[in-house]
């Protein structure tokens, strides 16, 4: 089965990290280490209520990490590893511009 995750950051820049042959990570961690990103990287709640779904929280990490994280080979395996875990999906794209997951 196809595992990969894409970060589309703007029209023609993509990032798409290939999960085939990875190790997964486990829910748990994969849970963990976006929270730690997410606090490294001061993101903010998307919603009012201060909320925070792991859909959001996937796509706000990726926007604050931003060119540079994502094309940090160590910094991106960790990033692709987690959100297929914490989504439980083995294909996600990430549409940075639109904030819009799809599976």
């Amino acid at each position: 089965m196809r595992s990969e995750v894409t970060v589309r950051l703007a029209a023609g820049r993509e990032f798409r990290f290939d999960l085939d042959e990875v190790q997964p990570m486990p829910h748990d961690l994969a849970r963990w280490w976006l929270d730690d990103q997410f606090v490294q990287l001061g993101c903010e709640p998307l919603r009012a209520t201060g909320k925070v779904l792991m859909a959001d929280k996937v796509i706000t990490i990726a926007q604050a990490a931003g060119e540079k994280l994502l094309a940090n080979a160590k910094w991106s395996s960790e990033f692709a590893r987690a959100t297929s875990a914490a989504l439980a999906k083995p294909v996600v794209r990430l549409d940075v511009p639109a904030m819009a997951i799809t599976y």
